[in-house]
């Protein structure tokens, strides 16, 4: 017996049928539910999957299941994922010995090279800019003054340019040393409180010479692996580090680094 948390589009459950599952319950929160159900009747596995639309935290369930699967990953694995939907389904229905898939995760974090704090950096001047013309005008024309406001505008938009992470798809030979692991996951006994937030001290030593230290790039790797009671047959990993090919689409998450700090 499978459930799958998430279901989106209920591709999952699909396969999950198609590979010999006895019942397969998909769980959605949102109408797409009923996508879903469109797609297992297509292909000939409404018998077996069963679409129940609702959230983990209300939903009942007529038994325990064997095999929890879902697709929770965030960016850098924990932004905006629902792997907190995933522990409470665990938590609710997965019986003693049973699998889930994913089964493991990691955090990765490395050293970068890249022009997107450039970029960033001087979007957040052209915003700094379009205000200060803006407190301007409305002082020239309509006689208020809006500079008052500035202190507040510009520290809402360096929130947002320079102390936010952001989405980028870096190539291998952007990393200028070797990534860290800065949080492991064992899916079966991670709590909501581990996950809230992550902390780590890490050594991420520079290996090129008077290279400029522009960002520290976060990816993350899940893996297929089963428990130790019941182990897969054959492992799978999904990385989503940079890639010559192109990468996932969860790509990277860019911090930057206003130290602008050059390995000598």
């Amino acid at each position: 017996v499978v459930l799958d948390v998430g279901t989106g589009s209920g591709i999952l459950a699909i396969w999950s049928a198609q590979a010999g599952a006895r019942k397969v319950y998909a769980v959605e929160a949102t109408n797409v539910a009923e996508h879903a159900r469109e797609l297992v009747r297509a292909n000939g596995v409404a018998d077996i999957v069963e679409v129940i639309q609702g959230t983990m935290e209300d939903i009942v369930l007529p038994e325990k299941v064997d095999v929890i699967i879902s697709e929770w990953m965030g960016y850098y694995l924990l932004r905006e994922s629902m792997f907190d939907s995933v522990i409470c389904a665990r938590d609710r229905w997965l019986n003693p010995g049973g699998v889930m898939y994913p089964s493991h995760a990691r955090m990765w974090l490395a050293p970068i090279r890249s022009g997107l704090g450039d970029k960033k950096m001087e979007d957040f001047e052209i915003a700094m800019n379009d205000w200060n013309h803006f407190v301007e005008d409305t002082q020239a024309y309509y006689g208020v003054n809006m500079n008052a406001l500035t202190k507040a505008y510009r520290a809402e938009h360096e929130k947002f340019y320079l102390k936010s992470s952001i989405w980028n798809n870096l190539h291998p030979n952007q990393l200028i040393g070797q990534p860290a692991v800065v949080k492991e996951m064992d899916c079966l006994t991670a709590t909501v409180e581990e996950i809230r937030e992550v902390r780590a001290q890490v050594t991420l030593p520079i290996n090129q010479d008077r290279t400029r230290l522009a960002a520290l790039a976060g990816w993350f790797d899940v893996h297929f692996r089963g428990s130790k009671q019941n182990p897969a047959v054959e492992e799978v990993e999904l990385n989503t580090a940079p890639d010559e090919n192109g990468g996932t689409h969860w790509g990277q998450q860019g911090i930057l680094d206003d130290s602008s700090s050059e390995s000598k």
